[in-house]
């Protein structure tokens, strides 16, 4: 499956972010923390430059805490702060305003030695559609101001928003790059529902993830399908998964289609249990090479 998507607004997107990087003091980078590579966008360094910079590993009660703690070490011996929250119940999120106070501590205290008057810390706010950017921000804010939604896109416009005297965030529209050089990036996205459904296939993204918790999380699959034991093939599973769910059409024939859709819904609302879908070493050997 090829996924390729670069709505005209990301492009726009983009050249405000560059244009509003003079203004901000610190980077907020809100990453999936199931798929932490995979849902970093690779211009980020690009366009960040040398900002001082803190990832947020958000929907992190839907992944994997062993996994995540790798992935926070991963950032750690590459310079890069890290925290683990879940954006929609807070978890975590208390403890952002003190990191950010703390990284951009070298700008506030020159301008106290400049004799400059003090004022709330600048940030701004970057991830990739559907990684929860408005969730967090509401958060943060105590208050809507964010329109949140499950479904990509939904953030058309920057705004700043005000968080006591103390933090100034600015909130941008979530930035996708024109093509996935690595298609089981677009997998991975697509099951986590980065992408709109109506632009994948869902029997692919599902046997992707199928083969993936095959291998990872057998035990998970057993339990939720109530299977004594696994199929040795990746497409007997999602047919299993489709008599346990009633996907079936005449002569007794699986829907495999629809089998995948409620497989990939079950996965995204936690029912399939804590699971990440990418992990350090699985980027190891394109690192290196």
């Amino acid at each position: 499956m090829t996924i390729q998507w670069f709505p005209g607004h990301m492009a726009k997107a983009r050249r405000q972010v560059t244009e509003r990087l003079g203004q901000i003091d610190v980077v907020i980078e809100l990453l999936d923390a199931r798929l932490p590579l995979s849902s970093r966008n690779p211009m980020i360094d690009e366009i960040v430059g040398d900002k001082p910079r803190l990832i947020l590993l958000n929907k992190a009660d839907l992944a994997d805490e062993a996994v995540t703690k790798e992935w926070m070490e991963y950032f750690r011996l590459r310079g890069i702060r890290t925290l683990p929250i879940d954006a929609l119940s807070g978890k975590g999120v208390n403890k952002l305003p003190g990191m950010c106070r703390e990284l951009a501590s070298d700008m506030l205290q020159k301008r106290a030695e400049r004799g400059m008057q003090g004022r709330a810390v600048r940030i701004m706010i970057l991830g990739i559609p559907n990684v929860g950017k408005s969730s967090l921000l509401n958060r943060l804010a105590k208050r809507s101001v964010a329109q949140t939604g499950d479904r990509p896109a939904v953030t058309k416009a920057q705004q700043w928003v005000k968080m006591g005297d103390s933090l100034e965030l600015l909130d941008t529209p979530g930035i996708l790059w024109p093509k996935f050089e690595d298609q089981q990036v677009g997998l991975r996205l697509a099951a986590s529902g980065a992408i709109k459904d109506e632009l994948i296939d869902f029997t692919d993204v599902a046997l992707f993830v199928i083969r993936y918790m095959m291998q990872y999380y057998p035990e998970r699959l057993l339990e939720r399908f109530k299977l004594k034991q696994l199929p040795e093939d990746r497409v007997d599973m999602l047919a299993e998964i489709g008599k346990k769910r009633g996907c079936l059409i005449g002569g007794g024939e699986i829907d495999y289609d629809k089998a995948a859709e409620i497989f990939l819904r079950e996965l995204r609302s936690g029912k399939l249990g804590s699971i990440s879908l990418e992990r350090p070493a699985d980027w190891q050997e394109s690192e290196e090479a």
